[in-house]
């Protein structure tokens, strides 16, 4: 079983390009932004923390004994407060005294090893299973004659961890779905905007198809244009070809009438064959034929829809009268709103021609009906008369659009030729009621 891909729709393939290259934009961008703050961040923190080492060490002093010391208070508050978020230590490389922060109580921070001085060491280390970033500075502090190496060593945790970055996380992400929903709601209304000349060319295609307007001309954008005038140009070729070729048929079956009139008037006595008389009229029915399909219409998107119960009044007001001594009954139950989209007159001639073969075989019904289905809409014409015995041998032959249906005249290959011009068929059935039951579907 083959499975039938559809293809998008036009609006379908913008907005799915629109909307990916849109999410892709933010997500590229929020990522971008959240590394430039991010880095910002660690960056300005270690400028921060450099400062700090700086100010400690020009506040801290070395006592007569070597011992280190700094004065109360301490020049940043966050030192002297435990689990502040800032750690300071310095010590010295020879292994004497060291002051530690009393920030540090209770935690293990990653200070790095002594440096030499003038050393510097910017580093990232983990400790308590924090990312911390680290500052520290090699000095040589002299006390008289004797310099002392010093590290002078700073730590906090990584500022790009932080719930400042969280925060700003959380602020920029919303900020880029509300941008998001904004712009795809711009880019919906763009799209519309741009397709509206489509839609409208597909309004006044459906409007040509109902038979309301001719052409599609008048103010189109640059690119459709070029479109526009083409199919009008095609629609034009084509009501004009489709004229041409019935004025063509029309004109040749009425130059053979002429003569074969002359021909069935001539006397019995005037000298002509039987075998010619019996051709003549042959070839008068076959031109009758052919002047019918000339003035088949066929199925076309300028045909306005048509009430078909009026059609069958009209009809059955006409079958009264020729066939008044017959005192036949004719009814139908077609719904007043039911139309169809065939031109007027094949309507006549379609339903003049079954409504007609039913009245002449009928034995005292004849009956319309007339509903939509299978995409299409069903004429059903039926009587109570013998029936036709071989309907399927008919069906069969009645399937060549191009002959009549031996056996039953002009008028059901007529049926046939219109069924087959508006996409459809004929079938010949048994009715319930024993007669002939004509089944004519026409694509709509």
């Amino acid at each position: 079983m083959s499975v039938v891909n559809t293809p998008w729709s036009l609006r379908a393939r913008l907005l799915v390009v629109s909307v990916t290259v849109l999410l892709g934009f933010v997500v590229l961008t929020g990522v971008a932004l959240d590394r430039a703050f991010r880095d910002s961040a660690d960056a300005a923190q270690g400028e921060r923390l450099e400062a700090l080492l700086y100010l400690l060490m020009g506040t801290m002093e070395l006592d007569a004994e070597g011992r280190i010391r700094l004065p109360a208070p301490l020049p940043e508050p966050r030192l002297a407060t435990p689990g502040s978020g800032l750690y300071a230590q310095i010590r010295r490389a020879d292994g004497g005294d060291r002051w530690v922060s009393d920030s540090t109580l209770g935690h293990e921070l990653p200070f790095g090893a002594d440096l030499a001085p003038g050393m510097r060491r910017s580093a990232v280390a983990v400790g308590d299973g924090v990312s911390y970033r680290t500052q520290a500075q090699g000095v040589r502090w002299a006390i008289g004659d004797m310099p002392v190496a010093l590290t002078l060593e700073i730590a906090a945790p990584l500022a790009s961890t932080g719930a400042e970055v969280g925060a700003y996380r959380r602020s920029l992400w919303s900020a880029l779905a509300l941008m998001a929903a904004l712009l795809l709601v711009a880019l919906v209304a763009v799209q519309r905007w741009g397709l509206r000349p489509l839609r409208t060319l597909a309004r006044r295609l459906a409007a040509m198809e109902a038979g309301e307007e001719v052409e599609l001309s008048g103010p189109q954008p640059r690119e459709l244009a070029p479109l526009v005038s083409s199919l009008d140009r095609l629609l034009r070729h084509e009501r004009a070809l489709l004229e041409r070729h019935r004025a063509a048929l029309a004109d040749l079956a009425h130059s053979l009438k002429t003569p074969l009139a002359v021909l069935r008037g001539a006397p019995a006595d005037a000298g002509l064959p039987e075998q010619v008389r019996e051709q003549t009229r042959r070839m008068d029915e076959i031109v009758q034929y052919q002047l019918q399909r000339a003035v088949t219409a066929g199925a076309s998107m300028h045909a306005p829809p048509i009430a078909l119960a009026p059609v069958v009044d009209r009809m059955f007001a006409s079958m009264t009268k020729v066939h008044a001594d017959r005192r036949l009954a004719l009814g139908h139950d077609i719904a007043p709103g039911l139309s169809a989209r065939i031109d007027e007159g094949d309507a006549m001639e379609l339903l003049g021609n079954l409504i007609d073969n039913a009245c002449k075989w009928a034995a005292g019904r004849v009956e319309v009906h007339a509903w939509r289905g299978d995409g299409g809409l069903y004429l059903v014409v039926e009587d109570d008369g013998p029936g036709i015995a071989e309907p399927a041998r008919l069906r069969l032959r009645g399937e060549r659009g191009d002959e009549r249906m031996p056996g039953h005249g002009i008028g059901l290959a007529v049926v046939h030729d219109i069924a087959l011009a508006y996409r459809g068929e004929l079938r010949i059935e048994r009715a319930k009621a024993g007669g002939a039951r004509m089944v004519v579907w026409l694509g709509q």
